[in-house]
């Protein structure tokens, strides 16, 4: 058996503080949570976790996603409705082909 030894304290509070920094106790406490006060525990709880852990998200990064979701649909719609205007003067420039000739 593999003995664990402890790394010295300041080791151990520089790392809890780059935890800290990068938003990572606070994401764990948040899913944990969320976890303690379901009312029906799920039946295999690192999943629960696995799942709610990635659906942590910065907000303000949810908020500029949204914003170009909104930008590009949009944009999509426009380039749409200036391809059908196009088509429409294209069809009146050529005349029509005969299936026959």
């Amino acid at each position: 058996m593999a003995h664990y030894h402890r790394p010295p304290d300041s080791k151990r509070e520089q790392f809890r503080r780059y935890l800290e920094k990068g938003g990572v106790i606070d994401s764990l406490t948040s899913v944990l949570v969320n976890l303690y006060e379901q009312q029906e525990k799920p039946t295999n709880a690192l999943e629960f976790v696995k799942q709610h852990l990635g659906a942590v998200a910065d907000s303000s990064d949810t908020d500029s996603l949204e914003q170009e979701l909104a930008d590009l649909r949009q944009k999509c719609a426009q380039l749409t409705e200036e391809n059908q205007e196009l088509r429409a003067k294209l069809r009146h420039y050529e005349p029509e082909h005969d299936n026959g000739a």
